[in-house]
């Protein structure tokens, strides 16, 4: 801080003398320059490896098909209604998510919608969803 005395017609100046204040700006920045790059950021993390090989992966959507005839159909894979069941718990064995869709002909009666039903909610399957034309046609 200095003090200019500047005559009888100007009086009294103080003014703040900054120079001694860069320089301690000047010498932290340099300080802090050289420390924060030997700061580690972050948490250590393992990323996974890819196999080796990999085996093919289930679709995500099960959809069961009734047609008209009375054959059945999981995902284009023509099914009986003996096996219907089984194959079903099969599928979600190792699933978490435990939903399906079931599509009918338009000529089925629907007796064998209940019935597709009955044996998919008996395979362990919680949620069902019905698939209409309207559904299919926003894909």
């Amino acid at each position: 801080m200095g003090i200019s005395l500047g005559g009888s017609k100007l009086g009294t100046l103080a003014e703040v003398n900054v120079v001694p204040l860069i320089d301690i700006l000047l010498v932290l920045l340099i300080i802090f320059m050289a420390v924060c790059p030997q700061i580690e950021y972050g948490l250590p993390a393992d990323l996974p490896q890819p196999a080796i090989s990999e085996a093919p992966r289930p679709p995500d959507v099960i959809v069961v098909e009734v047609f008209g005839d009375g054959t059945l159909r999981i995902n284009q894979d023509a099914v009986e209604w003996q096996d219907l069941q089984a194959r079903l718990r099969e599928i979600f064995k190792m699933r978490a998510s435990r939903a399906a869709f079931l599509r009918g002909d338009s000529a089925i009666e629907f007796g064998a919608i209940a019935r597709a039903i009955d044996v998919m909610r008996g395979s362990g399957i919680t949620t069902v969803g019905l698939m209409t034309t309207e559904l299919e046609n926003v894909r």
